[in-house]
């Protein structure tokens, strides 16, 4: 659990992001915006990559929780993939600086921790979606001439260019309502 500056540093970490991209993120200008010293940032984070993993964490917390909601809750399994696209682009739209982190792994490529974190979180969502795909497929709801796995690689996929597309636009568009005409779309290729 974080202390109440420990959240404070992470929501201004998100701040600084979303304003001066990620190589604005510095020890030194997340002290000058929080309007503490540099050495006490470091009494609650050793680095920036520990803020960078508490980002993270947090992200994988939200998504997770998301993601074990859906798996567990009863219906379609196409309006089940339909609340997961949804969430994310309100989550997104709300915290667009999120994108930036999330979805820049090849900024992290020379720091291999957060590289796993972000595999991990990768991968228990790709996870969860195939299980939510497979139990489509049994019910003849969505089509089982794919494999799951690819289906959950070709949703997962297509919702990381998509908000990619959005984050290089400048967040120049509503992506809660432009999501949902892909997310129509997505139904069209994968519904029986």
């Amino acid at each position: 659990m974080q202390t109440a500056r420990q959240k404070e540093i992470t929501e201004v970490a998100l701040e600084l992001i979303s304003e001066k991209g990620i190589q604005g993120l510095t020890i030194k200008n997340l002290a000058k915006k929080i309007g503490i010293t540099e050495p006490a940032i470091y009494r609650h984070y050793d680095s920036k990559t520990d803020i960078l993993i508490a980002v993270l964490d947090l992200f994988k917390q939200n998504t997770e929780q998301l993601f074990e909601k859906e798996l567990k809750h009863e219906g379609k399994a196409i309006d089940k993939i339909e609340h997961l696209f949804t969430k994310h682009f309100a989550s997104f739209s709300a915290t667009p600086s999120l994108v930036s982190v999330i979805f820049s792994e090849e900024i992290f490529r020379n720091e291999p921790v957060l590289i796993a974190k972000i595999a991990e979180i990768i991968d228990k969502n790709d996870k969860i979606l195939t299980t939510i795909i497979v139990d489509g497929q049994k019910t003849g709801e969505i089509r089982s001439d794919i494999e799951a796995t690819y289906l959950s690689t070709i949703i997962i996929g297509t919702l990381r260019l998509f908000v990619k597309k959005w984050q290089f636009s400048e967040f120049s568009y509503n992506l809660p309502r432009e999501g949902k005409k892909l997310i129509e779309s997505i139904k069209l290729l994968i519904v029986k």
